[in-house]
């Protein structure tokens, strides 16, 4: 291993779901003793902390954890950064470790967001039929009434239902039968919100939330944390065996945001920053979407789970419906996506889920997930994406060791 690499060396989430006895502090540190104990480490190891929430911003929290779990002196970094705000806190120790400010690190985020319901609404538009441009934004009126949506669920069923219209063969129950797949494999999660299999009826046939997504195809909010310790392949040696085989390998490690086009200045464009990141990832990595064992990615809605199947490169562009009817995201199929349960199921505690999505890959290329096990995996991706916009995307590889 090269002195430059960085590796995971241990990482833990919590339960997803209703965590009413618990605040956000006890779940980060919660989840933080058990990614330390799984690394084999202490606090005192840690060089650099990044912690993340995104409900109740301007919270220390990593202080606040480092009380609950032990205060060294060592500099925190506090992010917050939408959806991948997990991703963030990752990708803030990695460089961090990079820099040679550190050989160990600790990335944790946590969320509340049981019975939270919807979390985001737009702006709201003005009376009367004209606009008048003024203020921050200028000349961006807002959307809301007028040319679509700036409500989450409404963005995302506006990005699905746009590639179908540019690419074709997208339906509702096309989507509601992505939704199907991914309750189908909570059922094998045991730290999943919901694991109860739903048939494609009754997917169809709920709460329609913003057509052409039903409740169960959205994402679930719910409160957890997650926790990583990383580590650099100079330290990792200094390390035991055993330590040494089960690190996982972060091969890349790449976070965008929105390159200036005239379109997303008005509507969110959750398509160019991903493709972008996938791109500087693959480059990164040495490697590209054909080397994939599995992948963990933003499915916040069915919807957003189509379109990125292309944006990453899971299939030639345009062909995302042909890539999902071919069977290969199903766990059994060639490329599996979501088998945690995804978002949908999984559930999605904001600032966690981008730590979340990277500890199920790692518990794949470590051969510990249990019945959901992809076979020999040794190559996955984890992936997230946050509306305003940011995109975080990890390739991992299992150690050689």
């Amino acid at each position: 291993m090269s002195s430059d690499d960085i590796w995971i060396l241990g990482i833990s989430m919590t339960k997803f779901g209703k965590h009413p006895d618990l605040d956000k502090v006890d779940l980060a540190a919660q989840a933080t003793l058990a990614a330390l104990a799984d690394g084999g480490v202490t606090m005192r190891d840690i060089g650099v902390v990044a912690a993340g929430t995104l409900m109740g911003m301007g919270e220390p929290i990593g202080q606040m954890v480092q009380k609950q779990v032990g205060q060294t002196g060592v500099p925190v970094y506090n992010v917050t950064n939408a959806c991948a705000t997990g991703a963030t806190a990752l990708r803030t120790v990695i460089m961090a470790i990079k820099a040679g400010e550190a050989d160990m690190g600790l990335a944790v985020g946590v969320e509340k967001l049981a019975g939270a319901g919807l979390l985001a609404g737009g702006s709201r538009k003005e009376a009367g039929d004209t606009w008048q441009p003024r203020g921050r934004y200028g000349a961006v009126a807002p959307v809301d009434g007028r040319i679509g949506t700036e409500i989450m669920p409404g963005v995302f069923a506006q990005i699905g239902m746009e590639y179908g219209h540019r690419h074709g063969g997208t339906s509702f129950e096309l989507f509601a039968r992505i939704s199907e797949k991914n309750h189908a494999h909570s059922t094998l999660n045991p730290l999943a919100a919901y694991t109860k299999r739903l048939t494609l009826a009754e997917i169809m046939d709920d709460v329609m939330i913003a057509y052409p997504n039903t409740r169960p195809m959205c994402s679930a909010n719910c409160d957890g944390a997650a926790a990583a310790v990383l580590v650099s392949g100079a330290k990792l040696r200094t390390l035991s065996i055993e330590q040494q085989r089960r690190a996982v390998k972060v091969a890349a490690s790449v976070l965008t945001s929105d390159p200036w086009e005239e379109g997303c200045q008005v509507l969110p464009n959750v398509n160019t920053l991903t493709r972008n990141a996938a791109t500087q990832a693959y480059e990164q990595a040495g490697l590209g979407p054909e080397d994939l064992d599995l992948v963990e990615l933003h499915d916040c809605f069915a919807t957003a789970e189509l379109v990125h199947y292309d944006n990453l490169m899971l299939c030639e562009q345009g062909g995302a419906v042909d890539f999902f009817e071919s069977g290969a995201p199903w766990r059994d199929g060639r490329l599996p996506v979501n088998v945690s349960g995804g978002l949908q199921s999984k559930g999605h505690p904001i600032a966690a889920t981008g730590i979340a999505n990277v500890w199920e890959v790692c518990h794949h290329l470590r051969g510990e997930a249990g019945d959901r096990q992809i076979a020999d995996a040794k190559v996955g991706l984890a992936h997230v994406i946050g509306l305003g916009s940011a995109c975080g995307v990890h390739i991992l590889e299992r150690a050689a060791a």
